[in-house]
């Protein structure tokens, strides 16, 4: 799991159908809590997080898997919290 600020949003103009409808954010490990040499990587929002909000990321293909409603989704990270 890391902490990582939201600091941007994918637009795209064709998803894979499992994740038609959710949102892709760009996050970068928060440079407070995190390791800020960490390159920027892309999560699909599973709590309605926005830019600017911190985090909490997990590369899980579980949590994948319960965002999306699908079995051995192509999802990797996911947006699980945003700390208040």
């Amino acid at each position: 799991m890391r902490v990582c600020r939201v600091i941007g949003h994918v637009v795209a103009t064709a998803k894979h159908p499992a994740i038609q409808g959710k949102k892709i954010l760009v996050v970068a490990d928060s440079a407070e809590r995190g390791d800020p040499d960490k390159p920027m990587g892309l999560a699909v929002d599973g709590v309605g997080a926005g830019v600017g909000n911190e985090v909490l990321v997990v590369e899980s293909g579980e949590a994948g898997s319960q965002v999306t409603g699908v079995d051995h989704a192509p999802v990797r990270s996911v947006v699980i919290g945003i700390v208040d």
